[in-house]
């Protein structure tokens, strides 16, 4: 039977074993087959996004503050006036970099040249020095402003992103420029954070290909996509229409491209991701899933042997027990009778058996009813396992005779045995609801001999109960019929 059942479970659980296996593959296998379509339609594109709305908070709000200096009336009104108080557009200049957390913020004057910022004036700008280039640039040019990387006199020469913004006055006359500036390292910083979080390759190129900011172990040292193997067969159309996704290998390794122009930098924004990567996302996704299912497979087969277990207890108790009083049924009792007379024969012990009777049973039926006649019996078959020894056994015979099993028990034994059981039902009667019920047994004693069957020493059982109960009941008769005791 337990062969039966680790086999019935070994079954199921291989089953289900097989159809999580099976599952995960199958979605694994499905997920690979669609990854370039899931890369280069959804994932990556939306990645790209994202990091651009991040992008748009994080690096283009200089451009905002730029724009909000350059047509502020204080900056206009301080330098028509005559630039009179130095200490006036210091402050402004510091109040400026302090509520926006700007590396520098500062102010050029077309009429005096000087640089002002928030420490006062840095100096005076020149066309012959090659560190100002950028002012007369910015003064020639058609845009309102632009973007560039210089190193920051006011910040140890620290490469520095400056947003510088033209200024005019109330007639649209050039009168200087403005602007802050971010520092490179910090912005490299950011766009790391941008990589770890999304996973991704990250960096910015202008509209001539080069490549002006980079997130830290991306491309090397390389300075244009030019010369960046799978990028360079892209070039032109990446500079002319951004905003499609490519796919091409670099270092043996495929790679998808999403672009985007930032028109506020005049810079193109990629985004490269690493299929091997993704690849491997897919397999510590299937690695996962197999866990999980054999974690789940694992619970339900202990589930499943814990409930079979349970299921297996009852119908073995079922088997093995009456209903009514919980002793062993005959089944079960013919099994342990069987099994002591096979050990009799190997080591020589005495057994008895004792078959009892409740003495006019019937009259209690039918003078009080079975649910009565049932509390009896249930109270029988405790007092006689009360009054036994824990080697005996006892079980139901059958209506209401019960069969003893004494081990290492001589007949003579057994007779005592049977007179002290004899003696607890006389004694003390059973009480049901507000009644009490007196009743008394009578009990057949023989012994088993080795070479017997239990057949007969259970025939000899039966005589003497038939004596016992034909000489007047409550005694104990054991073979032959004439040995009778009684009170």
């Amino acid at each position: 039977m337990a062969i039966k059942n680790n086999n019935l479970m070994m079954a199921v659980v291989s089953i289900l074993a097989a159809g999580f296996l099976l599952t995960s593959l199958a979605s694994y296998f499905v997920s690979r087959k669609s990854l370039k379509a899931e890369i280069t339609d959804r994932s990556l594109p939306l990645t790209s996004d994202n990091i651009y709305s991040e992008i748009e908070r994080d690096l283009l709000a200089p451009v905002f503050i730029s724009s909000l200096m350059a047509h502020d009336t204080f900056v206009r009104d301080w330098v028509l006036e005559g630039e009179l108080n130095e200490a006036e557009i210091t402050h402004y200049l510091s109040e400026i970099k302090r509520r926006y957390n700007t590396v520098t913020c500062f102010f050029v004057s077309e009429k005096t040249g000087n640089y002002y910022y928030a420490g006062g004036i840095l100096k005076k700008v020149s066309p012959d020095e090659s560190r100002d280039v950028w002012y007369y640039r910015v003064k020639n040019m058609t845009d309102d402003y632009e973007i560039n990387i210089d190193p920051d006199l006011a910040n140890k020469d620290t490469m520095t992103i400056f947003i510088n913004y033209r200024v005019y006055d109330y007639e649209g006359h050039f009168i200087g420029a403005t602007g802050v500036g971010l520092a490179v390292n910090l912005v490299k910083q950011l766009i790391g954070d941008y990589q770890e979080k999304y996973g991704r390759n990250i960096f910015f190129i202008d509209r001539k290909g080069n490549i002006t900011l980079r997130g830290a172990a991306i491309l090397n040292d390389q300075t244009s996509i030019h010369n960046v193997e799978g990028l360079r067969d892209y070039e032109a159309e990446i500079l002319e229409t951004p905003g499609k996704t490519y796919m091409y290998t670099r270092d043996h390794a495929r790679y998808y491209l999403n672009t985007r122009y930032i028109k506020e930098f005049d810079w193109i924004l990629l985004v490269e991701e690493n299929e091997t990567t993704s690849s491997l996302i897919l397999v510590r996704t299937l690695i996962i899933n197999m866990l999980f299912s054999l974690l789940i497979t694992l619970v339900i087969f202990a589930l499943i042997r814990v409930r079979i277990r349970s299921y297996q207890k009852k119908i073995e108790l079922l088997a093995s027990t009456d209903k009514l009083t919980g002793l062993h049924n005959r089944q079960a009792f013919d099994l342990l009778i069987a099994q002591a007379i096979k050990e009799k024969k190997c080591t020589p012990v005495d057994l008895s058996m004792l078959m009892v009777d409740l003495d006019h049973f019937k009259n209690i039926n039918d003078n009080w009813g079975h649910l009565v006649g049932d509390s009896i019996l249930t109270q029988a078959a405790g007092r006689l396992k009360d009054n036994l020894r824990d080697v005996d056994s006892v079980c139901r015979w059958g209506g209401e005779e019960f069969l003893l099993l004494l081990r290492d028990c001589t007949v003579e034994d057994a007779v005592q045995m049977a007179e002290k059981l004899r003696t607890a039902f006389e004694k003390t009667a059973f009480p049901v609801g507000d009644i009490t019920i007196p009743l008394t047994i009578s009990i057949g004693v023989t012994g088993i001999g080795t070479d017997e069957t239990y057949e007969t020493a259970l025939a000899r059982a039966d005589v003497a109960l038939y004596c016992a109960k034909t000489g007047g009941r409550n005694r104990v008769a054991s073979n032959p019929c004439d040995d009778i005791q009684r009170t």
